[in-house]
């Protein structure tokens, strides 16, 4: 039985610019941000359109060391995105699959990040602390970008 579980992110960010540091640029801005999470992020194949597979390597912090996954859907001027993980992670262990559908939406100067996650677990396993893992590390990647570019106020213009 798949479930899913949805968060949203208010931040003084513009909507276009958190779109594109947190999500089309997290390859190198991730492991700068969080280093002590994620060590690399690596185009395993594409380009970064929509088809394209990344591996996001995580720090012993994690109880995995990697997820790879895949771009399914992205759309630049509606800020919007789709990827679903094809290897690593708990994927095997704890779920069979899983898919975030993110979106930006302006608000006033700044900007709300949505996300909604779909995942199916693996019959017989709680993944409800995994859950609420996965939504606190949304949030904190999410406040890591907005406080860059408060930082630098011309990134990602």
């Amino acid at each position: 039985m798949s479930s899913s579980w949805t968060v949203e992110v208010e931040t003084k960010a513009p909507a276009a610019a958190i779109f594109k540091a947190a999500f089309l640029d997290w390859h190198n801005l991730g492991p700068k941000l969080i280093p002590e999470i994620i060590t690399g992020v690596t185009l395993i194949s594409g380009d970064g359109s929509a088809g394209s597979i990344r591996q996001i390597n995580f720090s012993p912090v994690v109880p995995f060391s990697f997820v790879k996954e895949r771009l399914d859907f992205i759309d630049h001027e509606k800020l919007e995105l789709k990827t679903s993980v094809v290897e690593g992670g708990d994927l095997g262990s704890k779920i069979e699959s899983a898919t975030s559908h993110i979106k930006v939406e302006p608000k006033g100067n700044g900007s709300i990040v949505k996300v909604s996650a779909t995942y199916k677990a693996i019959a017989g396993v709680d993944v409800a602390e995994d859950i609420k893992k996965a939504k606190e590390g949304f949030v904190n990647s999410v406040k890591a970008v907005e406080e860059h570019l408060g930082a630098n106020p011309g990134a990602y213009a």
